[in-house]
């Protein structure tokens, strides 16, 4: 143990070393705040993509994070009665989850996302409602770190067995939620969509009020409330979860939830979630900005290709990709084991840190502690000495009682456990 510590030490040091070379750059503590809207994609990212911007490498890895918080405290304990929904309150998720410690960029909590499945399976319909982001608002400090008042919607990726299957349903159909009847022949993905705008009967989250519905309500409540600032709203999501916040980004527009604000999608990991129609919907949208991060050997950005038209069966339309997009390769990281599951978002996040361009070698530009990409999986190589799958909720959530007893306690008291 004392040799693989000792070798851990000269890993550790020649890492902070090569990061602390690069003189002047640790210290621009104010660089975000003033090139926050060149980041968040005022020129279409002009410059900043290949070679990767410093500045934008920590802005990307900042709301990256955001998914992942979700991921990181998302109750899947199949015996808990709190399945599906969150382990932490509003108030206290960041802190739960590691991200207060050294990070100038605070937000508040004010909603919890929750989305409704309802596609059935070729066997059978699977409906269920699971927990699956949330929006928050820069607090006074993070708004002097950020340069503005940011709100930040945040979605997961796919988590559970209801969900796989609207990943799985590519067939296409008409948003009239977010564009009206008058949709041009507007399709999209209808797994997505249906998480988006589903309702529950039988869930207290999804009775009366989608994702959707939930969403919108709490931006246009943010953005009257802060209405005197300098305002922003910047959406981040992984996999299933950057569709949804394509979805989500695009109706905030369209309905002109934002005014005039500007809107920016980060996503990570995103599969395709229209048509041509869908793109050039977007394509005549102003204020809003999408930039794709995807990673070499993950697949699932490259789905799907084409889908059905509901209702017809002869009627195939070509998925196509919409936005900016900034390819990285974590096959080249010296870090990591070869044969990996490169779709994983603390891979991604490890890729922003490192990459230099398709052609470029990898080398880490940002102090992101490598530990994080062992997580949830045994990512690392071994050398490294970090434990694989540490991410682990203490005893499972039972707690030990005065009386020497054990209870199942893993979720914190929130406002949004009311009916």
């Amino acid at each position: 143990m004392a040799c693989i510590n000792r070798g851990w030490d000269v890993v550790s040091r020649n890492i902070r070393s090569c990061l602390t070379r690069k003189k002047g750059i640790e210290n621009r503590d104010n660089s975000i705040a003033e090139r926050w809207e060149i980041l968040s994609g005022k020129n279409n990212w002009e410059g900043l993509l290949d070679p990767l911007d410093y500045d934008l490498r920590r802005y990307l890895i900042h709301y990256g994070q955001m998914p992942q918080a979700i991921c990181d405290s998302f109750n899947s304990e199949i015996a808990s009665k709190n399945l599906g929904t969150n382990r932490y309150s509003k108030k206290n998720l960041f802190t739960r989850v590691g991200l207060d410690k050294n990070n100038p960029y605070k937000y508040q909590i004010t909603k919890y996302i929750y989305g409704a499945s309802d596609v059935p399976s070729k066997t059978e319909k699977i409906k269920a409602s699971n927990w699956v982001g949330f929006v928050a608002v820069a607090t006074d400090d993070g708004k002097v770190a950020l340069g503005r008042r940011d709100i930040l919607i945040a979605w997961r990726g796919t988590m559970c067995p209801a969900e796989w299957n609207d990943d799985d349903d590519w067939v296409l159909v008409r948003p009239t939620e977010i564009f009206g009847e008058n949709t041009d022949d507007i399709l999209v993905h209808r797994g997505f969509y249906s998480i988006y705008t589903s309702l529950d009967d039988a869930s207290k989250f999804n009775r009366t009020t989608s994702a959707r519905d939930q969403v919108l309500e709490e931006v246009k409540r943010l953005v009257e409330q802060y209405k005197r600032d300098n305002v922003s709203i910047t959406l981040s999501g992984h996999s299933m979860g950057s569709a949804l916040a394509t979805l989500c980004a695009v109706d905030i527009v369209v309905n002109q939830i934002n005014k005039e604000y500007p809107v920016t999608a980060f996503l990570f990991a995103s599969p395709r979630v229209g048509e041509a129609n869908f793109k050039k919907a977007y394509k005549k949208l102003k204020n809003l900005q999408i930039l794709r991060i995807s990673n070499a050997l993950d697949d699932v950005p490259e789905k799907p290709d084409r889908g059905q038209v509901e209702g017809s069966g002869t009627d195939w339309r070509v998925y196509e990709d919409v936005g900016f997009e900034l390819p990285i390769d974590t096959t080249k990281s010296e870090y990591l084991k070869k044969g990996i599951n490169n779709h994983i978002l603390e891979v991604y996040l490890h890729g922003v840190a490192g990459t230099h361009g398709p052609e470029g070698e990898f080398k880490l530009e940002l102090n992101r502690d490598i530990a994080l990409v062992n997580k949830e999986a045994p990512l690392l190589k071994d050398e490294y000495g970090v434990p694989a799958v540490w991410w682990i909720v203490k005893n499972k959530g039972m707690v030990q009682q005065e009386d020497g007893s054990w209870t199942l306690n893993d979720r914190e008291d929130d406002s949004d456990l009311s009916e």
